[in-house]
Parts: C-alpha cells; structure tokens; sequence
C-alpha cells in the first residue's frame, strides 16, 4: 500500500532528476549510463636540451659547441661535440667551421634530443663555401638560396654560426646562396624574432652597407 510519505519521496527524487538532466544539458554534456574512458592528459614536449654525448678526450680534434635545432615552435640549442680543425688561415677555419655546424645541423636528432621534443628543418645535402668575387672576405655563400630555405632552417644556420668561427666572432652571419644564380649577400642576426616566428625568415636579411 502507497502512503502519502512514499509518494511525496518519488516526487522530490523525480525532481532532483529532471533538475540534473536540465543542469548537464545546459553545459552541453550528454549524460551516460556507464564511464567513459577519456585517456591520459596530452603530454607536452620538454624541450630541455640533453647534454652532449660523448665526453671530448683532449687531443681528439672536438669541441663542445651549440647548435640550433627546432623545439616547441622555436629554436633553441642543443650541446654537441663538433670536429674542429683550427691549424689554417682565418679564411679556411671559417669554412672549416661552417662545414662541420651545417653537417651537424643536417644530421637526424640523436634519440635523447628526439626524446627531448628536438628536431631539424635543414635539408640534407646542403653546402657552403667561401666569398664569391667582389663579396666581403666574412661571406658564407649556401647552395641554395637562403630566402628560398624552409624558415625555420635559416634561424638554425644564423642562430648555430653567429658567434663563431664561422661568422667570424661576428654578432650578424653574412650569407648568400649559390654565386652563379647571383644575389647580392645580406647580413642575418639571430634575433628573437626569427628564433620564435618561422615568417621572419623572410624579412631577416639586411643589406650590407
């Protein structure tokens, strides 16, 4: 037999539920009778730099240096051991120097900077060499040209040679592309534009006074 009391409690618990279907289907969540399983929260990539593998013994011909690859939408540096054979003129050092970096910036991430959210937009295959006629004795000339570069793959060449032998301890690098295609070179820094915005790329170059 129903009581007054049994049918008074069905009515409040009829209304604690339309009060709740009402409230999820305000919010846009659609009520479910059993759990769902949404997986893990997205994962962000660290992008903090390992350390260089491999200790350089003394007399190995290597040296720690920074090279810029691309992490988190940026560029940022890495440590890597890089050959260096600093027994030549000033010129041939340079070029020496901008050889090994440009190798290293072609080359696959190691696993730990992959791990690391690390990786490269330099095309493999790319080469320098020196000044071309009439260009200032600092000028690094690329085989292809630098404006036509994945952007983010200039930052990384300006960002690894400035401050180098390469870019002669210079605070700009002088690049140009190949001689034969003609082009005058341009001054690029590594500034904080061009590290973090892929278009910068295209207005980074300054003309030589």
């Amino acid at each position: 037999m129903t009581t007054t009391r049994d049918t008074s409690r069905a009515r409040r618990a009829a209304a604690v539920g339309a009060l709740v279907a009402f409230a999820l289907g305000g919010c846009g969540i659609r009520s479910t009778p059993v759990p769902v399983d949404a997986g893990g929260a997205p994962s962000r990539v660290p992008c903090s730099a390992p350390g260089a593998e491999g200790e350089p013994r003394p007399g190995d011909g290597t040296v720690r240096m920074e090279v810029h690859l691309v992490c988190g939408g940026a560029v940022a540096p890495v440590e890597r051991s890089v050959p260096v054979d600093g027994t030549g003129t000033d010129r041939e050092t340079r070029l020496a120097t901008a050889r090994e970096l440009l190798d290293e910036l072609g080359k696959n991430p190691s696993r730990a900077e992959r791990d690391a959210g690390f990786g490269t937009s330099v095309p493999g295959g790319l080469e320098v060499t020196g000044p071309g006629a009439g260009d200032p004795a600092e000028t690094l000339r690329l085989s292809r040209d630098p404006g036509g570069l994945p952007p983010f793959a200039l930052a990384q060449i300006v960002c690894t040679f400035t401050g180098t032998a390469a870019a002669g301890r210079q605070e700009s690098v002088v690049l140009g592309g190949p001689e034969e295609a003609g082009g005058e070179p341009l001054a690029y820094s590594c500034t904080a534009a061009l590290r973090g915005s892929p278009d910068a790329a295209r207005t980074a170059g300054v003309p030589l006074p």
